[in-house]
C-alpha cells in the first residue's frame, strides 16, 4: 500500500502544472533613433616644408585668403636680396639699427611696421618665417601695390 501511495504522488508531482514563467524583460519604449551621420571632418591643413618654398608657399595662402597681393617669384626675388633666405637675419649696421630698431627676418623688417603690418592668423614673433613675409607683403601691397613692385630696399 505504502509504494501504491508513492506511486500515486510520483504522478500527482509530474502531473502538476508547470509554473508559469517569469515575464520577460519589458522592453524598451521606443527603439532607439538610428545614429546621425557624423560630421564632415574639417578639411586638414596642409602641410608645408620647412625652407624658403614652404614660407613662401604658406604665406601665398594666407595672402590670397586675405586679398593681399603678391607672387612666389616677387617674393622670393625679395627675400634673397634682403636675408640671402636667413630667417633670423638681423642688420645691425643700418640707420633703423642706429636709432635702435634694427631690421629683422626673411624680409628685413624693423617691429613698428611688423606690429602694424602683422597678418591676423600669423605668429606675432617677427622671426617667423611665414609671419615676417606675410607682413611684409601686406605692408608692400599698401606702399607699393605687391612686393612684385619692390626692386630694392624698401
Amino acid at each position: 500500500e505504502q509504494a501504491a501511495n508513492r506511486s500515486m504522488e510520483r504522478k500527482a508531482i509530474a502531473a502538476k502544472p508547470a509554473a508559469p514563467a517569469k515575464p520577460a524583460a519589458k522592453p524598451a519604449a521606443k527603439p532607439a533613433a538610428p545614429a546621425k551621420p557624423a560630421a564632415p571632418a574639417a578639411p586638414a591643413k596642409k602641410a608645408y616644408a620647412d625652407n624658403l618654398e614652404g614660407w613662401i608657399g604658406e604665406s601665398l595662402e594666407i595672402l590670397r585668403a586675405k586679398g593681399i597681393p603678391a607672387s612666389y617669384d616677387g617674393i622670393k626675388r625679395n627675400v634673397l636680396r634682403e636675408s640671402t633666405g636667413n630667417p633670423r637675419a638681423i642688420n645691425d649696421w643700418d640707420i633703423n639699427a642706429v636709432n635702435g630698431v634694427p631690421s629683422k627676418g626673411l624680409l628685413q623688417m624693423i617691429d613698428p611696421t611688423f606690429k602694424a603690418y602683422h597678418v591676423e592668423g600669423t605668429s606675432w614673433d617677427i622671426y617667423d618665417p611665414v609671419a615676417n613675409i606675410t607682413a611684409a607683403c601686406n605692408y608692400a601691397a599698401d606702399k607699393y601695390g605687391s612686393m612684385d613692385n619692390v626692386n630694392s630696399a624698401y
